[in-house]
């Protein structure tokens, strides 16, 4: 385990990169995607900052706490449903209008539900379509600026191998599981397992295509813990209740919001320099909550052998030419 203490050090080292780092928080005005927000607006020097939801008034209160903490940041909101993927690509424009990098990309969207296939207008399922494909689909839009951040001479001079340019997704690294390859957006074979199982195993499997394609980008995939987050405020009063109520019963168990966002942005940060597992050889650094290596390398391993992984990146690619061209 990487102890709270070690996490919150190298995250001061965030300073060493210099002012103007651009972090965009996908999912930002509300759980683990604030709470890494507020953290890196903590420690970075003058950050621009781009909050991605639907709440503009629970944004309004966040930019104001944000600037409260560090007068020298800017901080936007940007409108957007993350469900839609055209909604998606103008929200990315909006950011790609006004940066030509971004540093650190934090995709924590998601929903908690019970309920079954819920198609979008685009036809795909809306909680398959928060926790994978607009995802997938920030990060090949925003590829250029995370390039950039990549590349750029500001980490160099501060002593580092390179610039800073981290994408981390917050899913359930380590709960990969069997895709049906024959449906890999399930329109035929939709249950919750099979949706959380094709979310987890296709995104630590495009993450390592994406991985191999860009060397100067860290790719991460976490599992943050249990966590209390704004994820039942879709959920009816009762169902509430009870869920609030396991909550507490497994209080002792569960990860505080604030050292979540301390220990996401460390995986953003962090979880690259300190780990040499990894660098430069394709593969995306999947972390548990506790800042240590996580996933089912069993099934990941099969499919390399099987070359999966290409066939997904291709199948999530076809599902963005299909909706965005």
């Amino acid at each position: 385990m990487v102890s709270l203490d070690a996490v919150k050090q190298s995250n001061a080292d965030l300073k060493d990169y210099g002012p103007g780092l651009v972090g965009v928080f996908v999912g930002g005005t509300s759980g683990i995607g604030e709470a890494t927000a507020r953290s890196f607006v903590k420690y970075a020097i003058a950050p621009i900052v781009y909050l991605i939801g639907r709440n503009e008034t629970q944004a309004a209160e966040i930019i104001e706490d944000l600037q409260t903490l560090n007068p020298e940041s800017r901080v936007s909101f940007v409108q957007c449903d993350v469900s839609l993927l055209r909604r998606v690509d103008e929200a990315c424009r909006t950011i790609q209008e006004k940066e030509d990098k971004v540093n650190v990309l934090v995709l924590s969207s998601g929903i908690f539900t019970t309920k079954g296939r819920d198609e979008t207008s685009e036809g795909l399922d809306k909680k398959l379509t928060l926790h994978y494909y607009a995802r997938m689909r920030f990060i090949s839009n925003l590829l250029p600026q995370l390039i950039s951040a990549g590349t750029w001479l500001n980490g160099l001079v501060a002593g580092k191998s390179r610039g800073l340019a981290s994408v981390v997704s917050v899913l359930e690294a380590g709960g990969e599981g069997p895709l049906i390859l024959e449906d890999l957006a399930l329109k035929e074979n939709y249950s919750l397992k099979n949706c959380a199982k094709h979310a987890i195993t296709m995104t630590s499997l495009s993450l390592e295509e994406l991985a191999k394609a860009n060397p100067a980008i860290s790719f991460v995939h976490t599992y943050p813990g249990v966590v209390r987050t704004g994820l039942l405020r879709d959920f009816n009063p009762v169902t509430q209740f009870l869920m609030n109520v396991l909550l507490f019963i497994a209080k002792p168990w569960t990860v505080p919001l604030e050292d979540c966002g301390e220990r996401h942005l460390f995986a953003a940060t962090g979880v690259p320099r300190a780990r040499a597992i990894g660098e430069g050889s394709g593969r995306p650094y999947l972390v548990s909550w506790d800042g240590e290596p996580r996933g089912n390398q069993n099934v990941l391993g099969l499919y390399r052998e099987k070359k999966i992984g290409p066939v997904v990146w291709k199948h999530t690619q076809d599902v963005f030419r299909r909706i965005c061209s």
